[in-house]
């Protein structure tokens, strides 16, 4: 059979959607393109079984839509496997009944975290052939190309329809054994689409990885991965070691960021740092991921910088206590701040992410949020940070709250975009964005601005800080109280 695994270009003034890979859906006037690592194993298994693939992202290509649409029908694939979210699923619902209107033997597969919450919604709102619930979407899909060439049956995790009926194969499985995946074919999955325009790399060509499904604390009651992974699975260190080999000596890759949810830490995190260390690998690249407040030791944040580590992604959320342990972080102020020092005491540059909006908060509340990330910014214990407004997404304990109270303005998906709330809250919208270009104008304050001419060692830092200065105004037109949710 022949596979194209598919994002088509959704075109709006709004500017670019950041959709592969990504847990809360934005979209944003400097375009980032993220590169979809379960996508591209998708892509790797099905290909190495013997199937034809076509790495098709219209979005990071740039295409327009109808270029986008002539190019799958000349292709003329088998199966088009889209990847949703929740503010586009209502888009891939009309792009699914042109796929179908054009190409009516052309089957076609919906998967994320949208439609994992809410599997029957797009079965009975369009002509989506198959809905691929759960996160191991890639061996969902390699088990439909088994299928079609009639070489097995449909692993469980999956709806579809038979004789104009909607069936399901199961719910869908969290024990896949994630040693077993391939190393990702690179080229067949463009990397280099993804290789240069990243906030993430300081330093290009730069790529991602993913050793882990999700997160191993997996409890923060609005994440929209929860969904996916509800259990936290990891490959070995060793994997992750030979990964990045082959991506220095196979591409060239100055920088990797690892997108698992949160990265491993304990014995397996040594492991990794010395084992990089014994390869000599921190030599030829840079490392970052995504990490836990008050999960490492100084000795750890050291470790880590010894192997190369640069930048560690942090999620802060709130400033106050009180919604910390709503949001079931298991977390305390107290711990970021420390967190914050000790990594940046080690010499890694800590990155948070912030929110506001949530419905229980005071405007006091939320200054306290943004006083706090204006702190650790200016003070230099976080080199960077980004800031949205909170949403609820379907499957999650968040939205189930949202919904048993009342706090939901609207239901329509179209909405759900972090350009403006969903739910009630004491602060007015124009007072969130306020607070949202509160975190991102911290990059013109005079403190802020004489700390990072102060830390500038290499031409690579001056340039890393012009890409990120461009970020920082394409966010806070993204956030301006004068920029309406309809993009005008």
């Amino acid at each position: 059979m022949k596979m194209s695994i598919s994002y088509p270009p959704l075109q709006s003034e709004k500017g670019t959607p950041l959709l592969a890979q990504n847990r809360q859906f934005q979209w944003f006037s400097e375009p980032t393109f993220v590169y979809p690592m379960i996508p591209a194993y998708a892509a790797t298994l099905v290909n190495q079984a013997g199937h034809d693939v076509i790495w098709d992202d219209g979005i990071a290509e740039e295409k327009t839509y109808s270029k986008w649409l002539d190019d799958l029908i000349k292709s003329d694939p088998d199966l088009v496997a889209l990847e949703t979210k929740t503010p586009v699923v209502k888009r891939h619902w009309k792009i699914i009944a042109d796929i179908k209107k054009n190409l009516p033997d052309t089957s076609v597969a919906l998967m994320g975290d949208h439609v994992t919450a809410l599997p029957l919604e797009s079965m009975d709102n369009s002509p989506v052939d198959y809905v691929l619930t759960g996160g191991d979407y890639d061996i969902l899909l390699l088990s439909i190309a088994k299928k079609t060439d009639g070489n097995g049956k449909l692993d469980p995790g999956i709806y579809y329809r038979n004789d104009n009926k909607i069936k399901n194969s199961g719910s869908f499985c969290t024990d896949n054994e994630l040693d077993s995946l391939p190393i990702i074919d690179r080229n067949l999955t463009k990397w280099k689409l993804y290789s240069e325009k990243n906030g993430n790399f300081k330093n290009t060509p730069g790529t991602y990885t993913m050793v882990g499904r999700d997160c191993w604390w997996h409890r923060c009651t609005f994440c929209s991965w929860t969904t996916l992974s509800p259990e936290f699975r990891v490959r070995k260190p060793e994997k992750l070691v030979e990964e990045v080999g082959q991506l220095i000596n196979n591409y060239g890759i100055k920088e990797v960021f690892d997108d698992t949810g949160t990265f491993p830490v304990g014995d397996w995190l040594k492991k990794f740092c010395n084992q990089i260390i014994e390869k000599k690998y921190h030599k030829e690249i840079n490392f970052s991921g995504n990490m836990r407040f008050g999960a490492l030791t100084i000795d750890d944040y050291r470790l880590m910088k010894k192997a190369g580590f640069r930048m560690l992604l942090f999620g802060l959320e709130s400033g106050n206590q009180s919604t910390l342990d709503k949001l079931d972080k298991n977390l305390t102020t107290n711990q970021i701040v420390e967190s914050c020092k000790k990594a940046a005491q080690a010499g890694l540059q800590p990155h948070l992410t912030i929110m506001f909006g949530y419905p229980w908060e005071s405007k006091e509340n939320a200054l306290k949020t943004l006083e706090l990330g204006q702190y650790l910014l200016k003070k230099g214990f976080a080199q960077t940070a980004q800031a949205t407004i909170i949403i609820p997404y379907p499957g999650t304990p968040l939205f189930a709250e949202a919904k048993k109270n009342g706090w939901l303005k609207s239901l329509d998906w179209e909405s759900y975009d972090m350009r403006s709330p969903v739910m009630t809250s004491s602060l007015n919208e124009d007072d969130m964005k306020e607070m949202v270009q509160g975190i991102y104008g911290v990059a013109f304050n005079s403190e802020f601005i004489i700390r990072k001419i102060i830390g500038i060692r290499s031409i690579s830092d001056i340039k890393f800080a012009a890409k990120a200065a461009k970020k920082v105004l394409g966010h806070l037109t993204d956030f301006s109280s004068k920029k309406k949710n309809n993009g005008e």
